[in-house]
C-alpha cells in the first residue's frame, strides 16, 4: 500500500524535475537568442563560457548509455533523496520499527508453542519428543525458504517479499491453531516456517539499504534483539496459557495469529519500498512516461532474473561453506547459539521445571532472564555507535574496517563456555535457582553480542555477497537447529542437565577465539576470498 504512495510521489518528482529542465531550456534558448545580438569578440566568450543545462543533461545521459541508445538512470550523487540512506532519519527510524515488529512477531512463532509440549502431545495422543517435531519442522521450513528469499527480494523487492510471505503466513498459523490432526498441525508449522524465512532472512538487507557502516552500529543491535528475544519471550507468555484452564494450548497459535495479524497491517499501509536497483527501476519507467522518450532504463531492470538468481544461488551455500573461513566458523558459532536457544524451549522443562519443581508458567518465566540478558546488551547500542563515530573521525559515509565489528564477538566469546557450565553445573536443588537465571542472563547478553558481531562483520566483508553469505548460514543454522530440536529430550534424559551443558560448554571453547583470530588475520583472508570486498582489490 504504502509502495503505491511512494510509486506516485516519485511520478510527480519526476514530472517536475522534467519541467524544469524544459523551462531552464527555453530560459537558455531566450538568452542565446540575445547573446547573438552582441559583439563578435563577446559572441565568442559567451559560446566558451556559457552551456545549457539541456546540453548538461544530454552529456550526463549519453555518458550513461551504450551503442543503442540505452539511457540508464542512476542516482546523481551520494546525497541523491531517491537513495534510502539519504531519507529523513525519523522515516528510516519508522521503517525499522515497523520491520521489527514483523520480525519480532514470526520469531515469537517459532516458540509460541513450546510449552504446550505436554498438553499438545496429550491431545494428539503421541509422545514428547514426536510433539517438538512442530519446532522442529518451523525451523525446516525457515532453513528451506532461506534460499529462495534472497534472490526474490532482489527481483521484486523487499516490500513485496515481506507483504506476500507473511500474507501466506498468516493463513497456515490459523491452520495451525484449527488443525485436528497431528499430522496436519505439522504440516502447517512448516509452511508457517517457509513463509516467515522471507522476514528472518532477508532483514539485514533492508538495513543495508537504508543505513551506512556507521549508523548500522546503533540500528543492527535493534533488529536482532527482535530476532533473539521473540524466542524467549513467546514460551513466558505461552507457559501462563497453556496453565490457564479457560485458555487452553490453542491460545498460543491463536495470539501469534493476532499480534502477527496486527504486524502485517501495519507494514501493509506503511512499510515502503527500499531496494535501491528496483527505485531507479521505477523512476526509468516515469522518465519514459513522462518524457515518451523509451530509452530510459535501468540496469535493474534488464538483469534481474528470479530463475537465473536462484540458479546462481542453489549451490552457492555450499561453497561459501566451503571456501570461506569466516562463513564456516561464524556460521558454526551462530549454530551452536541457536542450537543452545530452541533447544533451550524444551531443556527448561529438566533445567528448572524437573529440578525446582516449577509449574508450566513459572518455568516460562525463566526465559525472561535471557530475555534480560539480550536486551542489557541492546541497550549498549548507543555506546557502540558512538565509538565507531570515534572511529571513522564523524566523517559522513565514512567506512569502517570490519575488523571493528568483531569486539563483541571477542569479548563475549569466552563468556559462553562460562555461562554454559555454571548453567549445568550450578543445577542442582540445594542451590538457589537465581544461580541458574544469572548463567541464563550472561547467555542472553552473549548470545546478541556474537550475533550482532558476526552478522555486522560478515555484511561489512562481503558488501553486495553478503546476502549470498548470511543465506547460507541462516540456511544451515535452521536445518541443524530442527534436527537438535528432536535430540533435545533423548539428550537431556540420557546425559542429565550437568553433562549436556558440559557437552555443549566445550564446543563453544573451541569456538570462542574465532573472533579473535578473525581480527587478526581477516584482511588477508579478505584479499584472497572472491567475494570478499578488500581495499588492495579497488
Amino acid at each position: 500500500m504504502w509502495s503505491l504512495v511512494q510509486q506516485r510521489r516519485l511520478g510527480k518528482t519526476v514530472q517536475d524535475e522534467v519541467k524544469n529542465k524544459t523551462a531552464r531550456a527555453e530560459n537558455y534558448k531566450e538568452d542565446h537568442e540575445l547573446h547573438r545580438s552582441l559583439a563578435d569578440t563577446h559572441r565568442d566568450l559567451d559560446e566558451k563560457d556559457v552551456e545549457a543545462p539541456a546540453t548538461q543533461q544530454q552529456k550526463h545521459d549519453n555518458n550513461g548509455g551504450d551503442k543503442d541508445g540505452k539511457i540508464y538512470i542512476d542516482t546523481t550523487g551520494d546525497d541523491d533523496p531517491i537513495d534510502p540512506r539519504n531519507w529523513p532519519l525519523l522515516a528510516r527510524s519508522k521503517n525499522i520499527a515497523i520491520l521489527s515488529l514483523l520480525i519480532f512477531v514470526q520469531a515469537w512463532s517459532g516458540a509460541a508453542e513450546s510449552m504446550a509440549n505436554t498438553t499438545a502431545s496429550q491431545t494428539f495422543g503421541v509422545s514428547k519428543v514426536a510433539e517438538n517435531l512442530s519446532t522442529a519442522m518451523y525451523l525446516f521450513g525457515i532453513g528451506a525458504g532461506s534460499l529462495v528469499a534472497g534472490p526474490a527480494s532482489e527481483t521484486v523487492g523487499r516490500n513485496p517479499v515481506y507483504l506476500a510471505s507473511t500474507f501466506c503466513y498468516l493463513f497456515f498459523v490459523l491452520g495451525a491453531a484449527l488443525a485436528p490432526t497431528f499430522g496436519g498441525r505439522v504440516v502447517c508449522r512448516f509452511f508457517i516456517g517457509l513463509f516467515a524465512s522471507a522476514t528472518l532472512s532477508i532483514n539485514g538487507s533492508s538495513v543495508r539499504d537504508q543505513f551506512r557502516p556507521v549508523k548500522r552500529a546503533f540500528v543492527f543491535p535493534v533488529i536482532a534483539w527482535a530476532n533473539v528475544a521473540a524466542p524467549v519471550i513467546a514460551p513466558i507468555v505461552g507457559g501462563w496459557v497453556v496453565d490457564n484452564p479457560k485458555l487452553g494450548w490453542r491460545w498460543t497459535e491463536w495470539i501469534t495469529l493476532i499480534i502477527s495479524g496486527f504486524a502485517f497491517l501495519i507494514a501493509l499501509l506503511f512499510l515502503p519500498e527500499t531496494y535501491l536497483p528496483l527505485l531507479l527501476d521505477w523512476k526509468a519507467k516515469h522518465m519514459r512516461r513522462v518524457t515518451g522518450n523509451q530509452q530510459y532504463v535501468s540496469k535493474h531492470a534488464e538483469g534481474a532474473n528470479f530463475v537465473e538468481g536462484m540458479k546462481k544461488n542453489l549451490f552457492l551455500p555450499i561453497k561459501f561453506f566451503a571456501s570461506e573461513p569466516v562463513v564456516a566458523v561464524l556460521g558454526g558459532y551462530l549454530v551452536l547459539l541457536y542450537v543452545l536457544l530452541f533447544t533451550f524451549l524444551s531443556g527448561f522443562d529438566y533445567i528448572f521445571k524437573e529440578t525446582y519443581g516449577l509449574s508450566t508458567g513459572q518455568t516460562g518465566s525463566c526465559f525472561g532472564a535471557i530475555v534480560a540478558g539480550a536486551t542489557a546488551f541492546t541497550l549498549l547500542a548507543p555506546g557502540s555507535y558512538s565509538w565507531a563515530r570515534h572511529e571513522t573521525e564523524h566523517i559522513r559515509g565514512a567506512k569502517l574496517e570490519p575488523e571493528f565489528r568483531l569486539w563483541p564477538g571477542i569479548v563475549a566469546g569466552p563468556l559462553l563456555p562460562i555461562a554454559l557450565f555454571w548453567l549445568g553445573w550450578g543445577n542442582y536443588s540445594t542451590i538457589s535457582m537465581w544461580c541458574s537465571l544469572g548463567a541464563c542472563f550472561v547467555f542472553g547478553a552473549v548470545l546478541i553480542a556474537i550475533y550482532v558481531s558476526s552478522y555486522e562483520y560478515i555484511v561489512d566483508s562481503y558488501g553486495d555477497h553478503s546476502a549470498l553469505a548470511l543465506s547460507s548460514i541462516t540456511m544451515l543454522r535452521y536445518i541443524i537447529s530442527g534436527g537438535m530440536v528432536m535430540a533435545t529430550r533423548p539428550l537431556y534424559t540420557g546425559l542429565g542437565v550437568h553433562w549436556t551443558m558440559t557437552l555443549l560448554g566445550c564446543i563453544a571453547v573451541l569456538l570462542a577465539p574465532a573472533p579473535l583470530i578473525f581480527w587478526k588475520v581477516g584482511p588477508n583472508l579478505r584479499e584472497k576470498s572472491p567475494y570478499a570486498e578488500s581495499p588492495k582489490k579497488k
